[in-house]
């Protein structure tokens, strides 16, 4: 038969183009070697070609090693030719399938193992590809595709970061796709060995460190030298209280032992932090020469940055002294509390990015408080490229996770983030730690302070319902925040709010009436006591009440200056209670002498609070520790304890493998905080 190219009704015999070219790849060949002749015309527009030999992956590293191109190539007629611009249709389509259906169903879409899905090369050439091979290879590469897609060369450019996928993506392909891997060999095995950090060797602790590493400590320092061997930075998440800070100092030991800190290292950290920096470094290593970059005199000290191994600073001296410390090039960049840079247009966000470093570290117990995108902020100071820009990121991670609850996204994140961040809760390591028993106290407003509770309520609402009838739920929120503060104060004491008192006495507190039954009991069984609220005017009145029954205490809050006295009387002994503002003492802080911790009112994000606790339930702690909350029934305290495990379950879902993602405050929300006392009850 003959099939002239010109011919008008050949597409109307043969049906559409996929058709035709389905009709040359699987009816011609058979008849061939049937003994059928198959002539062409010198003009026909078809060819079906074949691949010879193995597909193989192509790495090509990038000047300076800052990029890597992966391509996917076949041999035909002998010269090797990159498929992933023929994928590329098969590809988009693919990715939206997957992301709508799943990979799994979108994989059956395409057809049987058996069949074959023809590309175009190019004008003229067709080549066949068998699905049983070609799946395997979309299923990996449509993750690339998703986050980067294909650069104008027609490969994927990749940051060396993303090494570890790539050893993946090897994993998957070189067996079920038959596919062959050529070059970037040290790449190659940089990935090898981040996608399986787990089992990286073992470090002997340095010989300066004075004190004995736990086994987890031992396998965080390990990690860290992993880290600095590869020239990778990354997150130590570990939990509150597990010691990040001796980790971090046997590292730098460790490093300074093998002749590698010919320069000094700087340690950022809260203001308040830097005294605690300062003595476990003359705890634990003393062999380090410390010069601490602090105070209205520091620029007359008359000494240079680089005569020291570590220099301690702040963020607020980081940005304000950034031109000294500009000057300077540092062996290592420690931020600790590193939720400091979590807003990345802040200006202490934007300035540490300009540190010079050979490596950089994160040290925080919450790397995740409320959004992903202040992991993304902590991420892009670490290793920028490793989660693409900002817009992309949110496009393709947040939105999906926090919105939607896409727990393919969730995984595929997590897997990214795996071997740069290093996390151990307190669950995983309790054996070496007493127990911790958390206590709800769960207390009824007292009469007076229940009518000024809901008096509060119906006004407050009334605002916010206006405010959002007139700017959106979305530009509120700071109404709605006002709103729900006089409403916590109200729980805690309504001389908080500040009203005029009608008929003479003010209206009563039960959460300081029950404090202060709870207090002189637990002083008289021995107990040793940390008390946080997040208000210092309510501390202001703990203190009238204690004073009144002459019970000792000690006080620390933002405006304390000298944060060291009061720790070493309360850890000597010499005063058993210790009020504290949550957010001054949420950090820093190494109360082991406590036994007992109070929180007098709740705070909306369970990470602040678990900081609170963790000021006495770390290492060192040899006594079991309770921990009580105070918490009104019926009143918004009581909806901020559901409303928290929506961040918590955030956090857990991405840093610890679960499901679960957590969202903004919604008009649903609101309605539920702003309930009356009786609903629900």
């Amino acid at each position: 038969f003959e099939i002239a190219p010109d011919d008008a009704d050949m597409l109307a015999r043969l049906g559409t183009i996929a058709e035709t070219t389905r009709f040359l790849a699987d009816e011609i060949p058979p008849l061939e070697s049937a003994g059928w002749r198959i002539e062409r015309a010198g003009d026909w527009p078809f060819e079906i070609v074949e691949a010879q030999g193995d597909w193989s992956a192509q790495l090509s590293e990038g000047k300076n090693v800052d990029w890597f191109e992966f391509d996917l190539g076949v041999v035909i007629d002998g010269a090797r030719v990159n498929l992933l611009p023929a994928l590329l249709p098969v590809l988009r389509r693919f990715a939206d399938a997957a992301a709508t259906r799943g990979i799994a169903a979108a994989l059956a879409a395409l057809g049987n193992d058996d069949e074959k899905l023809i590309v175009r090369l190019d004008a003229r050439r067709l080549l066949p590809l068998p699905l049983g091979r070609l799946k395997p290879m979309l299923a990996a590469l449509v993750e690339l595709f998703r986050t980067d897609g294909l650069s104008t060369s027609g490969t994927f450019r990749l940051s060396p970061l993303r090494a570890a996928e790539l050893a993946l993506l090897e994993a998957a392909t070189a067996q079920a796709a038959a596919l062959r891997w050529l070059g970037g060999e040290r790449l190659r095995d940089v990935g090898k060995r981040l996608a399986s950090f787990t089992s990286i060797a073992a470090v002997a602790p340095p010989a300066g460190l004075q004190g004995e590493l736990r086994v987890y400590q031992r396998d965080g320092l390990a990690w860290l030298q992993f880290l600095s061997g590869y020239q990778l930075n990354g997150i130590l998440a570990d939990d509150m209280g597990l010691g990040k800070t001796v980790q971090t100092l046997a590292h730098l030991l460790v490093e300074k032992e093998g002749g590698r800190m010919d320069r000094p290292s700087l340690i950022v950290a809260p203001t308040s932090v830097i005294v605690n920096w300062r003595l476990e470094t003359e705890r634990f290593a003393p062999g380090l020469r410390v010069l601490v970059w602090h105070g209205p005199d520091r620029m007359q000290q008359g000494t240079a940055l680089g005569d020291y191994d570590l220099v301690l600073t702040s963020y607020a001296l980081v940005v304000r002294d950034r031109a000294l410390l500009a000057e300077q090039e540092f062996h290592l960049v420690i931020l600790d509390e590193a939720q400091a840079i979590k807003n990345p247009a802040s200006q202490v966000t934007q300035v540490a990015q300009t540190l010079r470093a050979r490596h950089r570290l994160c040290l925080t117990g919450t790397p995740l408080e409320n959004h992903l995108g202040e992991l993304w902020s902590l991420m892009h100071f670490l290793n920028p490229g490793l989660l693409g820009e900002r817009t992309q990121f949110t496009r393709i991670f947040r939105n999906p996770i926090e919105k939607h609850g896409d727990e393919s996204r969730r995984e595929s994140l997590a897997q990214r983030l795996r071997p740069f961040l290093l996390r151990r809760t307190k669950g995983e390591v309790e054996r070496d730690l007493p127990p911790k028993t958390e206590i709800i106290e769960h207390l009824e407003l007292e009469p007076r302070q229940r009518d000024v509770y809901e008096s509060v309520r119906l006004a407050a609402y009334g605002r916010v319902q206006a405010e959002i009838a007139t700017r959106g739920l979305a530009r509120s929120h700071i109404v709605i925040l006002e709103a729900l503060l006089k409403l916590r104060q109200a729980c805690c004491d309504p001389r908080l709010l500040k009203l005029e008192a009608r008929g003479g006495k003010p209206a009563g507190s039960a959460k300081l009436a029950r404090l202060m039954e709870m207090v002189p009991e637990m002083l008289a069984e021995g107990r040793r006591i940390l008390l946080f609220s997040q208000f210092t005017s309510m501390l202001a009145l703990i203190e009238e009440e204690l004073a009144r029954e002459s019970v000792p205490y000690l006080r620390l809050t933002g405006d304390t200056v000298d944060r060291e006295t009061p720790v070493r009387r309360f850890q000597s002994g010499e005063v058993p209670l210790f009020l504290i503002s949550l957010k001054a003492g949420g950090f820093g802080l190494n109360l082991t002498a406590a036994d007992t911790v109070i929180l007098f009112d709740p705070w909306w994000n369970p990470a602040v609070e678990a900081q609170a606790i963790d000021r006495a339930h770390r290492i060192g702690q040899d006594k079991p520790v309770f921990a009580y909350k105070l918490i009104t029934v019926g009143t918004v305290e009581t909806k901020i304890l559901a409303l928290q495990q929506r961040k918590r379950a955030l956090a857990d879902a991405l840093l610890s493998g679960s499901p679960g993602a957590a969202s903004r405050i919604t008009d649903a929300d609101l309605q539920f905080l702003f309930e009356p006392l009786d609903a629900r009850r």
